[in-house]
This record gives C-alpha cells, structure tokens and sequence, in this order.
C-alpha cells in the first residue's frame, strides 16, 4: 500500500471490514430506497468500539490512533456510506468537541455515553444563511441568569432527526462576528428544541438531515462548551477532525466503485471478448486505481501528522479535497463503464454515485478547502523567506 501500519491498526481495519460487508453491504440499497436509519447496525458498532474511537479508555472510548480511525471509516464507507457519514460526525465532531473542549464535568456526562453509543451525536453550524461563512450566523444565545436561552435555525444537519446531543454554536456576541460565537452542547429533550423539516437528498439517504429550531431554548450555562467566544476555534478544530472523516469517506466510496467496475468489466462482453480486454477501457481502469491510491496516501499522511500532533490543516484540507473529488471521478467512470446498467436502480453503482456527490459540498466545499491549502503554503512561504 506504500504506508507502513501497525499490527493493531491492520486488526481494526480488518476487523471494520468483516463486519462492513456482513453487517452493512447486505442491506445498504434497501436502506438506500427507504430512507432507513442505520440504528441496529450502530447498536452493534457500538459494542464494537466504532462509536469511541478516538476517546480515551477512561471515558469510555477505543483510544486508538487517528489512522484507526481513518482505515475503520474507510470501510464502513466501502459497505454503507449513509451509516460511515453517522459514525464521522458522532467520532470526530460530537464526540471530539466535548474530549478536546469540555469540561470534565461534561465529559462524564456526555461524552462516556456518547463514547459507549448509548447516544449518537451532531453538529449544528450551518444556517439558511450561512454556510461557508460561520460569521455571518444569526442564531443568537442571550444569558439569563443560570441560562442561554438559544434563538435560531440551523440547516442540513445530519441527524438532526434521530442524534439525541448536537454541538450548537450560536452567537453570543453578534457585534464581534465570529469572534463573538460560543459553542454549547444541547440535548433533544430541552425545552424549546424543534427538530424541522426533514431533506429529501440526492444520496445518504439512510442519514437523516433536517433542520433545527431554537424557539427560546433553554440550555443550562453548564452547558457551554469552552469559554464564550471560543466557538469558532471549537468549530474549527473539530472540523479539522471532521474532514478527515470526510476523506475517509471518499476513499471508501471510491474503492467499492473501482472494484465493481472491474468486476463488472470482467462479466461484460463485447465484440466477442471482456470488456476490460478493450484498451479505452483498460486506461480507464488504471486511472481510477492511481486516483484511489493517491487519495489514500493523502488520507493516511494527514491522518498521521494528526497523530504526530504537528500542524496538519493544510494536510486535511488537501485530503479532504482530493478524495472527495476523487469519488466523484471514480463513481463517474465505473457508472460509464457499467453503460445503461449503471443508470438503474438495479446496480449499486448509481448509489455510490448518489451518495459521493455531497462530499466535495459539507464539512467545508472544494473551494473552501482550496482557501485553507492556499492560505497554508503561501503563509509557509512567506516564512521560508522570512528565515532565510
């Protein structure tokens, strides 16, 4: 594979993938044309540690490496790209807001049950209006007393039908843009929580996205995650996390396409031989592996650097893009290889195709991605001429 692993991470990504292709592969179209919540697959997740992974031991959490974590993903995407997404926001959002953030009054409160999948856990930073630009929010959150009381909507939130915790950022000084936003953690049962229309998406369809309401909400200052206006670095911070998810996710989708694209041409026959006998196709072929493999050395290398704690933005930025671009080639090329085929219902190529489309848009769009690589290597520049 050209990354060196350990023997532990080897028997994760083994173990994801047995369970992967038994457990989600099966059932991952049907969940797919329903709309079915993954919830008896994530109940056995859980016993498996997937829901934990990143937590320390005494939280009750796996406490494995960030690549663990990427090579689990990755095949929990292969199988069930709906059910991987879920798992991301839980491990690397929810999750990795209240470990990195949280008080240890909130970590025992939250984040052990959360570690344990006795809860699944969201994210909520996007608005109707504000997407790409946090600062630019116009959910608000006034202190009363022991109280925020929490005024907004936020939208495309994943889970936001079925997580019982979110991590919610709103405004607590608007006047300071994002200077002025602070984080909270907010559970489903506290007064004034409206869960609003659900999506009808193009793909992950077996993941609920919805809106969210704020109508008065009212969420115990205890509940603040960090100190007021730290919001936008608890965001930021947990989407590095977040989009290396993401990338795993990619890399994932993108090798189940390529392998049922060969599978596929080894069946196919045209002009009395395999279709993958046939050079234009054969080039295609080889430009989807090299695409997979590049994609999974740049996962693997930010995930590292992660694990290394040295700076890494710039190194999941570029992951993050290359990969979720890569499905998107890769779902392109083996749906064109599969011919009329891959345009029905009948061949699970069309969900990957589907279900690859809203990785280059969530967790920060391919252009935003190109701002933070930008930003990363001139600002390295400038410090190379700086110290030369």
């Amino acid at each position: 594979m050209g990354f060196s692993l350990t023997k532990e991470q080897l028997i994760i990504q083994k173990t994801a993938r047995e369970f992967a292709r038994k457990e989600l592969l099966p059932k991952a179209q049907q969940r797919d044309q329903k709309g079915e919540y993954p919830l008896d697959s994530l109940k056995k997740m859980a016993e498996l540690g997937f829901l934990g992974m990143l937590v320390p031991k005494k939280y009750g959490g796996m406490e494995v490496d960030t690549v663990s974590y990427a090579l689990a993903l990755t095949e929990i995407a292969y199988a069930c790209a709906s059910t991987a997404v879920i798992m991301s926001v839980h491990n690397s959002l929810a999750c990795g807001c209240i470990l990195n953030h949280g008080t240890e009054e909130q970590k025992q409160k939250y984040l052990v049950p959360l570690a344990k999948g006795e809860y699944i856990g969201s994210f909520a930073l996007s608005e109707p209006g504000a997407g790409s630009d946090p600062a630019s929010m116009a959910t608000t959150a006034k202190r009363e007393g022991d109280y925020y009381i929490l005024n907004g909507t936020k939208k495309w939130i994943t889970g936001g039908a079925t997580s019982y915790l979110f991590i919610v950022l709103a405004k607590t000084n608007p006047e300071h843009r994002h200077k002025g936003i602070s984080a909270f953690i907010i559970t489903r049962d506290m007064e004034g929580f409206v869960t609003g229309r659900k999506e009808e998406k193009m793909g992950l369809r077996a993941s609920d996205t919805t809106e969210i309401i704020f109508d008065n909400c009212k969420v115990p200052a205890e509940n603040l995650l960090g100190k007021e206006g730290e919001g936008f670095y608890v965001a930021m911070a947990g989407l590095d996390a977040g989009r290396i998810g993401i990338a795993a996710q990619s890399l994932g989708v993108g090798m189940a396409a390529l392998d049922l694209a060969v599978e596929y041409s080894k069946q196919r026959v045209s002009s009395g031989k395999p279709i993958c006998e046939h050079q234009g196709l054969r080039w295609m072929i080889a430009d989807m592996a090299l695409d997979v493999e590049a994609a999974r050395l740049l996962v693997l290398n930010a995930a590292a650097k992660k694990d290394r704690n040295e700076r890494c933005s710039k190194e999941v930025s570029m992951a993050k893009l290359y990969a979720s671009e890569m499905a998107n080639r890769v779902t392109a090329s083996a749906l064109q290889i599969h011919g009329g085929y891959g345009y029905t219902k009948k061949f699970p190529i069309e969900r990957l195709y589907r279900d690859a489309r809203a990785f280059t848009i969530y967790e920060g769009t391919s252009q935003i991605q190109k701002n933070i690589i930008a930003n990363e290597v001139i600002g390295d520049k400038k410090k190379r001429k700086n110290n030369g």
